[in-house]
């Protein structure tokens, strides 16, 4: 048995597709929205049968290889290590193949490195000091190990010169961010480079599925030269911050249990509140919330409680990643920490009323509308104007037009004023929200993206090939009146495939098939009317069903002479204009046997 078969078997495909995507069952199948594109009614669905996924509203689909690949971004060979880890399979592809990736030598780099941090703070005299400051800090033993939380002394080389004697290239190191390359440095002799990230306590910050891609290191003693507090990865190959989400590796299942994510500043935000026991809570790591980060929580949750600093920066920052989450069609709300308090001195000072703020965190509309109203006076008309000009660009965003509604009513009746006037100003602000988009930030509402769809003819052939691979052939007429249909039908193959079965042996072997099929296009296209049969045929009665194949049979057949007779016609005309009388009694011959 290959290796892809091997992992094929040792992973539910609908299992591991739910860690991305929210699955409910839908017959034998699963079914969700698409990770893939934006959309509100699920499209997407995963056959455990089949071991297969589809979309029918983008069309992507293929094997748990291909979903990786699509998904993570990752080619072939870093799915097939990353698939092969997860199923506990030994792969007997040669190790240099796998190894040729630049990301998967990344990768050893990143874990060795995590590896060596953590060596250093938990076993090396020289590091007590910062196991000392993470003490203080209130961090267990435990909780220190679980994040593998490390340390790297102040000295020059000391990663650099370890992880060169590890086997890894020059080259690598400094691709991976982890060495800075000085100029005039020579690779031969090892002069001219140097660690990154010296005297600091080091944060590995991992990938969805565990990986370590990266680091912040968090300066242990400031001085002149040390630089900024925290030092982050640069980006590299392996490292991309707007993609990433601190913790996620870690709050995944409990986010997904929950359905909602708590979101902090910073690493020792997540790492306190972790440890208070709210495992679903994650970080952005300093940055604004992405567009992309976004898009992954999304596969989790369909709501993000968000702590944020309260001052100016704080809120401007945290603003528009709320901008592209409410976007996304995500629900927002707001957690209310005390002034001058983070999320990490609040759990520890007051555990139960971080939770409490956690679990009455306000609706971010609410929160808008509370911020607005503070310290304006309702009885000055220039204030109740300050107070609309803020809001009414917050209700363009809301894509639901109940919801949108009913904000412009509840701050009319704040404002006292008659909702229709509030009305009257959201074109304008519709439009200024477009202009805000054209500069690169959050639009007002979502685009709709629009469904790949091919023509009736093309529709009619998939539905009616779905029902005879589900049911099998169940009317044998109607069936072969398809003939000269398919001859001109990019389904063909699969139609010939299925009229050799029912000829020679009067009935149809999915797996004989799949041998037959040496196009990978058409193999995705036959799991597709799979997935489709089994979630509209398989609990359909027979007869209603012979019903439906021969009803299906007459209109492609219906279709198909329309379409050869609308093409006869031009040639006729054009025949007719060129005065070939022998064309135009033959073509008109061939109406007439139609």
């Amino acid at each position: 048995m290959s290796d892809t078969q091997l992992i094929k078997d040792k992973i539910d495909i609908v299992d591991f597709i739910g860690e991305y995507v929210q699955l409910k069952p839908a017959g034998i199948n699963h079914k969700g929205l698409c990770p893939f594109h934006n959309e509100k009614s699920p499209s997407f669905m995963a056959s455990r049968e089949r071991n297969s996924w589809h979309c029918f509203g983008c069309s992507k689909g293929g094997d748990i290889f291909t979903f990786v690949q699509e998904i993570e971004g990752m080619d072939f060979i870093e799915a097939l290590k990353l698939l092969a880890g997860r199923a506990g399979v030994e792969l007997s592809t040669k190790q240099s193949e796998l190894e040729s990736s630049e990301k998967n030598r990344l990768k050893d780099i990143m874990t060795d490195a995590a590896r060596f941090y953590h060596n250093v703070l938990t076993k090396i005299d020289s590091a007590k000091s910062a196991r000392e400051y993470l003490r203080q800090r209130g961090l267990l033993p435990a909780t220190v190990e679980t994040w593998q939380i490390g340390y790297i002394p102040d000295q020059w080389d000391l990663l650099t010169q370890y992880l060169l004697k590890k086997g890894f290239g020059i080259d690598d190191l400094v691709a991976s961010g982890m060495t800075i390359k000085r100029e005039r440095a020579n690779a031969q002799s090892g002069k001219g480079f140097y660690d990154r990230f010296r005297g600091r306590i080091m944060f590995p910050i991992r990938d969805v599925h565990g990986n370590v891609v990266g680091f912040t290191g968090r300066v242990l003693v400031e001085t002149e030269k040390s630089g900024g507090k925290y030092v982050n990865t640069p980006q590299t190959p392996l490292y991309d911050k707007s993609s990433v989400v601190f913790g996620l590796d870690k709050a995944k299942h409990e986010i997904r249990k929950k359905d909602v994510v708590v979101m902090v500043e910073g690493q020792m935000d997540v790492i306190g509140v972790w440890q208070s026991g709210m495992p679903n809570v994650v970080a952005t790591s300093g940055t604004a919330l992405t567009e992309q980060q976004v898009a992954l929580l999304k596969r989790y949750a369909q709501n993000i409680s968000i702590a944020f600093d309260a001052d100016d920066a704080g809120y401007k920052a945290a603003k528009r990643g709320i901008d592209l989450a409410r976007q996304a069609g995500v629900n927002v709300r707001i957690i209310r920490v005390p002034d001058g308090l983070d999320p990490d001195d609040f759990v520890k000072k007051d555990p139960e009323g971080w939770r409490g703020a956690v679990a009455d965190a306000v609706d971010v509309m609410q929160w808008y509308v509370d911020r607005a109203f503070a310290g304006q006076d309702l009885k000055n008309p220039k204030h109740k104007q300050v107070i609309a000009n803020e809001l009414l660009p917050e209700i363009a965003r809301i894509p639901f037009a109940v919801e949108k509604d009913h904000w412009l009513q509840a701050i009319a009746a704040k404002l006292g004023v008659d909702p229709g006037i509030l009305r009257q100003d959201m074109p304008d602000v519709r439009e200024s929200a477009e202009t805000v988009q054209s500069r690169g930030q959050a639009p007002s509402s979502p685009p709709e993206e629009k469904k790949q769809k091919g023509g009736q003819r093309d529709t009619l052939e998939q539905h009616a090939l779905s029902l005879l691979l589900t049911r099998g052939i169940v009317d044998g007429d109607a069936f072969l009146r398809l003939d000269p249909v398919f001859a001109t039908s990019a389904y063909r193959p699969l139609y010939e495939l299925l009229k050799k079965g029912y000829t020679e042996g009067n009935s149809i072997d999915i797996e004989s098939i799949i041998s037959q099929l040496s196009d990978s296009n058409l193999h995705q296209t036959l799991n597709s009317l799979l997935l489709k049969g089994d979630e509209v045929f398989s609990l359909i009665d027979n007869s209603v069903i012979i019903l439906e194949f021969r009803q299906l049979a007459q209109q492609i057949v219906v279709g198909w002479k329309k379409e050869i007779r609308q093409q006869l016609q031009l040639e006729i005309a054009q025949a007719e204009q060129s005065g070939d009388d022998k064309k135009v009694a033959e073509l008109l011959q061939q109406v007439s046997s139609l």
